[in-house]
């Protein structure tokens, strides 16, 4: 049975028993607690947990999921995969307990020929929270399943909730018997490589107060008990299609098999290979997959789980005796095998394989160089006579270059060297407890979301904006400090829900409106404009006066100056977009963009920078736009029709099934977009692109200032222009050629100057070592020269006279004042290191008391520090540590 045959037969059961069927959400959680859709259920949670009525009572969906926590075990076991299907369905206070275990039992135990999976009933075992005498009761009267399949488990297996106060509920998992060859006997609780979860029923039905783990006290009962359950879909799959695990189903097989064709290795042949193709196979659909869906390489966030990802398929190529390039053939053989079930990787190939193609070739070129700094940290263990490589040199090649630790242990052990691993995974741990600490502070702040749930339910706050900058409405709550208040009073800064605004709310790019909210008696200043919950406008303000009450009518007022500059940038954004797209082709896709009155930025993912030529023809493609007054048509339709019509859909953006659509000079520029705009494009006034760089390997900015404020940065500009026209007295069109020219003459200035210097300098030498001493048989120069103007021309001094005092061990200490710090330069000569003299260790020496640090080679080395008063002391150091 195909992986998509799966997926068919699931939506069509329940959609044919009165589920809603759900489209994958996008990878990219909405959760800000979460990189990515880590569940099934994720999507669901605000209907879940009641924050935000549903919209329907029953759901069907087959969600798309990234988890990256067992990314080590990738390709090991038979059940950790880092990009996974989840087939749920969900009940919103409907159908519980009964109703759940009926439908997965029938949907399993179907045969196929009648729609459904066909698995055997003596094949199947179930476990239940062990005082789940409910559940237990349905197993055996709806699947007739005897006591010794039915095992009861702790809170630790078979008990769920969010983590925090909220709804939970004892679960029941459904696991497949593979047979003995796998294992022992007894059921999941004796082995879970042999007997496989296959399906987790969730019971939502308790309220649970707080808690650590599972720790924690059960409130009651909720009012309306909710469903969750998830099938792994590849799980089922690897079953189905009799195959051992799920790197080996028909959707990730065949680029295991091109990574054998390409390595020349036969899987199955060595336990290690196959560990590194499975890894190939998982890594790259999985990356394929995140790009898909928006993500983009980069050091941070989403964007380094996806370059961890590409660069360990690289790394296991490599393992497998591939050196040259493979995503060209990797990467199309993943699409080849998704596009089916998801048809934008193939639709989007193009953006997808440049950024994987781009990626790979930093990352062969990044092997390299941390080959090279590793090399070196090698040599470096091997002269101090050490065998073991330093962790913290192993976890900076990770951290900094992307360089993978077991690359490192390879390539050390070449060289007859063991790794500090212990040191290496305690830095490792440090940064992971450093990272989850994050986590769990973000998703502490989500708990406070539960404030809103009681205003979402009166009903989505319906936004004017569009068409109004002022707006009547009531004040449906208050929030101060996280906790719904009836009041607030002048200074307080409060959260304000209205039924109805015109304030914009952060969205799309484009920041929240400026303005107030007043009534009578009251009048308040807004500070910002968020949705913290889907359909929920909430309005950050400070009390100015008066008193604001729940229940009290008020008007919201926009700030008419921000708006219009908030519009003039934001359609600049679409102008700019449409501009890059014509100039640099399709592919120039936007990967992000921030707006606001008077200035916009656009990322967008292009790999090399752009010339002057090419920023230029940009900018005037979009000042064009503005001259021709093109109408700015807004229209608001289903999401299928937008997209038929050519809509850009902007990755990273949510959207419903109802979108908005705003188009500027007909098809041109056609996106997707709830932002507000102007009517036609003359009003944005004049786009003036002031910046472009580069924001990572595959992605560019671009910075542009927007009408008023684009003319005042042109007018400044000119204002310079004609400063130096007078001053160099110069037409207009020579200033670039004369400055060249004054340039020029600088810099030749400049060497002469520096020549004299240098010759001045060196007139000094002389007289230096005519006041070298001896001690203890050296010869000796420790002076404070005064103030030099760089350490350079310290050096300088310092070889000159080093070279002058002869064959004879010497040691020189010259110390001076540069930019208003001390600086000190000690040199040695052949015979005084053959004495074992060290210029290191005596600029240590001087450093310490100068208050700063040194060090350097036993010929020559500096120290410095911030205590100019210290040079005499410092100096006298120096000659105290020589040996008499």
């Amino acid at each position: 049975m195909q992986t998509a045959d799966i997926r068919r037969r699931w939506l069509d059961y329940f959609s044919e028993r009165g589920h809603t069927v759900v489209p994958s959400a996008s990878l990219v959680s909405d959760d800000p607690s979460l990189l990515f859709t880590v569940a099934g259920m994720v999507p669901f949670v605000p209907y879940l947990s009641g924050l935000v009525p549903p919209p329907y009572p029953r759901a069907t969906s087959v969600q798309k999921c990234i988890r990256t926590l067992d990314i080590e075990e990738v390709g090991k076991t038979t059940r950790h995969g880092t990009f996974f299907q989840m087939n749920g369905n969900f009940s919103f206070g409907d159908y519980f307990k009964e109703q759940a275990i009926a439908y997965a039992w029938e949907l399993l135990t179907t045969s196929e020929a009648d729609g459904g999976y066909g698995f055997a009933e003596k094949d199947l075992w179930v476990t239940v929270y062990q005082d789940d005498d409910e559940a237990v009761g349905h197993w055996k009267r709806i699947a007739g399943l005897p006591d010794e399949r039915i095992q009861r488990l702790g809170m630790e297996s078979n008990y769920w909730s969010t983590g925090q106060p909220g709804p939970a509920g004892p679960s029941s998992e459904i696991f497949f018997d593979r047979g003995p060859k796998y294992g022992k006997d007894g059921g999941p609780a004796a082995d879970d490589d042999r007997y496989i979860e296959i399906w987790n029923l969730v019971f939502m039905q308790y309220l649970r107060g707080p808690g650590q783990g599972k720790n924690f006290e059960i409130l009651g009962e909720l009012p309306k008990k909710n469903i969750d359950t998830g099938m792994g879909l590849e799980r089922v799959a690897f079953i189905k299609q009799g195959v051992e695990n799920l790197y080996e189903i028909d959707q990730v097989r065949p680029v295991l098999d091109r990574a054998a064709d390409i390595s020349g290795r036969r899987y199955g042949a060595d336990h290690d290979d196959d560990v590194r193709m499975r890894v190939v196979a998982d890594h790259v659909r999985s990356a394929l997959m995140l790009m898909a869906d928006g993500v983009t390489p980069s050091n941070e966030g989403r964007g380094y789980v996806l370059r961890r990802l590409l660069r360990r398929s690289v790394r296991s190529m490599r393992l497998l005796g591939v050196d040259a390039p493979t995503f060209t053939e990797l990467f199309t053989t993943s699409r080849d095998a998704m596009k089916a079930a998801y048809p934008e990787v193939e639709h989007d190939y193009d953006r997808i394989g440049r950024l994987a193609y781009a990626e790979e070739e930093t990352f062969l070129r990044t092997l390299v160089s941390g080959t090279s700094i590793l090399d070196l940290a090698v040599a470096k263990t091997q002269k101090s006579g050490a065998r073991e490589l330093p962790g913290d040199t192993a976890f900076l090649l990770h951290d900094t270059f992307g360089f993978p630790i077991d690359l490192t242990l390879e390539m050390a052990e070449e060289a007859g060297l063991s790794v500090d691993r212990a040191a290496f995974d305690a830095l490792m741990l440090d940064q992971r407890t450093m990272a989850k600490a994050d986590a769990k502070a973000k998703k502490t702040l989500m708990a406070d979301l539960s404030v809103y749930s009681a205003f979402r339910a009166k009903g989505e706050t319906v936004f004017t904006g569009y068409d109004y900058l002022t707006t009547d409405s009531t004040i449906l709550g208050l929030i101060v400090g996280g906790v719904s208040v009836d009041r607030a009073a002048a200074g307080d800064i409060a959260e304000v829900i209205l039924a109805e605004t015109s304030l914009y709310p952060e969205s799309g790019g484009q920041e929240a409106d400026a303005g107030s909210i007043v009534g009578n008696g009251f009048d308040l200043e807004v500070l910002d404009v968020q949705r913290p919950v889907k359909g929920l406008v909430s309005h950050r303000v400070q009390v100015r006066s008066g008193e604001v009450s729940v229940g009290a009518a008020a008007t919201s007022v926009v700030d008419p100056e921000w708006r219009r500059g908030a519009t003039q940038a934001h359609s600049a954004t679409h102008l700019i977009h449409a501009a890059l797209r014509e100039v640099l082709g399709p592919e120039a896709h936007q990967a992000g963009s921030y707006n606001k009155a008077g200035y916009m930025r656009l990322d967008f993912n292009w790999s090399n920078p752009l010339s002057a030529a090419t920023r230029s023809e940009i900018e005037e493609i979009s000042n064009n736009a503005i001259r021709q007054n093109l109408e700015v048509e807004t229209r608001v339709m289903p999401l299928d029709e937008a997209r038929a019509l050519g809509a850009m859909a902007l990755f990273g953006e949510k959207y419903g099934e109802t979108v908005r659509v705003v188009e500027i000079g007909g098809p041109w520029s056609l996106e997707l977009c709830a932002g507000t705009h102007v009517t036609r494009s003359s009003e944005i006034g004049l786009i003036n692109l002031v910046s472009e760089s580069s924001i990572g390997s595959t992605n560019r900015r671009i910075e542009s200032l927007v009408g008023i404020e684009a003319f005042r940065d042109l007018a400044t500009e000119r204002a310079i222009v004609s400063e130096l026209t007078s001053s160099l007295k110069t037409p207009r069109d020579q200033i670039p050629e004369r400055i060249s020219e004054l340039l020029s003459s600088l810099k030749a200035a400049e060497k002469r100057i520096a020549e004299f210097e240098s010759a001045a300098l060196l007139e000094r030498v002389p007289a230096l070592v005519a006041e070298a001493t001896t001690v203890g048989g050296l010869t000796v120069l420790s002076r404070h020269v005064g103030a030099l103007s760089s350490s350079d021309d310290l050096r300088s001094l310092v070889t000159a006279v080093r070279g002058r005092l002869g064959a004879e061990p010497a040691v020189v200490a010259l110390a001076a004042d540069v930019a208003g710090k001390p600086a000190v330069i000690v040199a040695t000569n052949d015979a005084s290191r053959r004495r074992g003299i060290k210029a290191g260790a005596l600029a240590k020496t001087a450093a310490s008391i100068l208050g700063g640090g040194g060090g350097g080679k036993d010929d020559l080395a500096q120290g410095g520090g911030s205590k100019l008063d210290a040079i005499p002391a410092a100096l006298e150091a120096i000659v105290a540590a020589l040996p008499r």
